[in-house]
This record gives C-alpha cells, structure tokens and sequence, in this order.
C-alpha cells in the first residue's frame, strides 16, 4: 500500500486554475516576467498539492502546470529537436460524433538527439519541497518522438540508419533519470499515445501502409523504454500511461488492448501500466490474462472527460470484472487520463475534478483498505 503505483492513483495533469491561465497569457504577451510567472506557478502548485493530499492521494504530482502540452515541453528541450506549427491536423472526436478541431505542434529530429541539461530537475526540486507524501514525475514516453512522423521526422544526414538515434534518445533518457534520481525521485511515470494507437484496426493499417510493422514498432517501444530505464535505482518505480487521445474531452483512437497486450506486458520491464477502461473504445479486460506478477494494472475506469461522478458500486463492478483475469491485488483504481493532457482542459470544473478524485479514493479503501 506504501509503494506506487498506488490504490487510489492518477495519470497527473489536473485543470489549470484561472489565475495561472491569466499568468501564462500575460506572459506570452509579454506582459510578465519568467521570474513572477515562475512565482505564480510555484504558489499554484503548492495549493494543488494541499488538494491532491487532502483529498487523499498518495503520488503527488505538480498537475504539469508549467507545460502546455503533456510531451511538447519535454521533447523540445532535447538537443537535435525542432518543433513547428500548423503542419499536421489531428482527428479528435467527442462521444456525441462531433470533431475538435486540432493541429497540435510536430517534432522533427534535425540534427543529433543530445541531452544538454536537466529538464525536470528544478520543476522535481520544487515538487519534493511542498509534498509530505510520494512526487511523482510524468514525462512523455520515448515513442512519442518517433511514431507520429516516423523515418520521415528524422534527419536522414543526422542519421541515415534508425539504430543510433533510437540509442542516441534511450542515452538522453537516462541521463534525465539519473538527474531525477540524483534529486530523490523515486516514482517516475511516462505517457505513451502511441501502444494505444496500435490497439486501433485503422490506425494499424495505415501504419503498416507507410511501411512500419505494428507488431515490431511495439516491441521496439518496449525496447526503448527499458533502455531509457535501464540504469535506474532499484528503489524507483516505473510507470508507463496508455492513452487514446485526450483534448478537450475528445479522443482519437479506439480498440481492446489485445493486439498489443502479450508483447507489452511482458517485453516491458516496467513496474506499472496505467490503462484506459472508462468505455467501450477500450475493449474488455481479457488482454490483462497477459499480466505477469509483479506488475501493477492501474485501472482507468472512471472518466477524466465527462463531469459526472461515476456511482462506487458501478466501479466496484468493474473492478471485479478485471478481476476475473488478473490478482485483484495487482489491480489499482485511477482515471483513465489526466484531466488537462493539454492547458486547455477536458469539459468539466475544478469542483468536479474534486469530486471525482473523492470518489476514487473512497472506492479504493472499499476494496483494497486503502
């Protein structure tokens, strides 16, 4: 109960509050200093973390309210990497069938992927300062440079092969952690779009159409988590997030974890999977027959996009279902995302959010004593 991933846990991002929108505004204008926007940040996450305890939470996160994209802010500050706008449109749908409109920025790897600085380690230092319980840092997965463009986003004269860059960013992966670790990090979480995208037929087809093998891609996801994660601590626990899309309550993907479930459950040396399981876009729960012991499923059954607060015993439910195919023991509870993978935020309040998470923690130490 005292090691994460935890009974009751969550994915991270939590709903920007107005006055660090305001801030962050100001301070694209112009209007504000790095230094007062840092101030206000600081002061925001320190009344996030009160709320994230409070409520009951044991990970502790600072809601990525220094970022306005879940992987964007992270990926940028590698050396070798290039981000542009306006290139590329994504399909975000509602449940209603209605389209978001979205053309999130795109990465592309110019030159040799190289890890200069510290990227999360003054953002970690600050975390560790205000929570009485257990930081937990999220960062964006190492696929996440490399499935949305494939060979065709990296720099043919910065590498001709694929090989050296895939070995270049697992190097810059673990450079990150060793920092983190260094600084006391010891729950560590990496979102990932892109195992789930596989899970979807369409998306399947047309990955094999531009030439990349789903099944292959996978294991080489895999691969290049554990090589990023190769030279941890033995005390510092992994996670990784799967998620199907999530902008302003929309998504992207659909399809049941069996297309990937066997090679990622088992090829990934990681302590924890964080899945979505909030509807029938996710399948049912026989690809988690695949979990070996040891490993924790955090199960996504409640919504991060919707406001309504799912009724415990529907959760209980649920939970038993998953049951059937894995140790009740290796099972944990969570939303299914976070509520702000983005600034901009699902379709729901703060008060909401709040209430959700109560009803997390509660259904939590109903079946686990939490």
């Amino acid at each position: 109960m005292t090691r994460p991933p935890f009974k009751a846990d969550h994915v991270g991002s939590f709903l920007r509050p107005e006055r660090l929108q305001k801030a962050r505004a100001q301070y694209a204008e112009g209007k504000l200093d790095a230094e007062t926007l840092r101030e206000i940040e600081d002061e925001c996450i320190t009344e996030l973390v009160r709320r994230q305890e409070s409520v009951g939470l044991q990970g502790i996160t600072d809601g990525e309210f220094r970022r306005t994209f879940f992987h964007v802010d992270f990926l940028e500050q590698l050396d070798g990497v290039e981000v542009t706008y306006g290139e590329f449109k994504a399909h975000f749908r509602k449940d209603d069938g209605t389209e978001v409109g979205f053309a999130p920025p795109t990465m592309h790897v110019n030159e040799k992927i190289g890890h200069a600085k510290p990227i999360q380690g003054a953002d970690f230092d600050f975390l560790k300062s205000v929570v009485t319980r257990t930081p937990k840092v999220t960062i964006p997965a190492p696929s996440m440079l490399h499935f949305r463009g494939g060979r065709d986003a990296v720099s043919r004269s910065a590498y001709p092969d694929l090989e050296p860059f895939y070995e270049d960013l697992a190097a810059a992966y673990r450079a990150e952690i060793a920092d983190l670790a260094e600084r006391g990090c010891r729950y560590l979480q990496m979102d990932d779009t892109n195992l789930a995208y596989l899970c979807d037929p369409e998306i399947r087809e047309r990955t094999a159409k531009r030439g990349d093998d789903p099944d292959e891609l996978t294991r080489l996801y895999c691969r290049m988590v554990n090589d990023a994660i190769r030279d941890r601590p033995e005390d510092m626990v992994v996670a990784v997030h799967l998620c199907r899309g999530n902008f302003k309550s929309a998504w992207v993907a659909k399809g049941g974890y069996e297309p990937v479930a066997e090679i990622l459950f088992n090829e990934m040396a990681i302590d924890g999977f964080f899945l979505e399981y909030d509807d029938e876009r996710s399948g049912d729960f026989a690809p988690l027959r695949h979990m070996p012991k040891g490993k924790t499923v955090v199960l996504g059954l409640m919504s991060s996009k919707s406001s309504t607060v799912e009724p415990a015993d529907a959760v209980k439910r649920r939970i038993d279902e998953a049951a059937a195919f894995v140790d009740l023991d290796q099972c944990a509870l969570s939303h299914q995302c976070g509520f702000s993978s983005t600034v901009h935020g699902n379709d729901l309040t703060e008060d909401d959010q709040w209430r959700k998470l109560d009803r997390c923690v509660s259904v939590a130490r109903d079946v686990w004593g939490y």
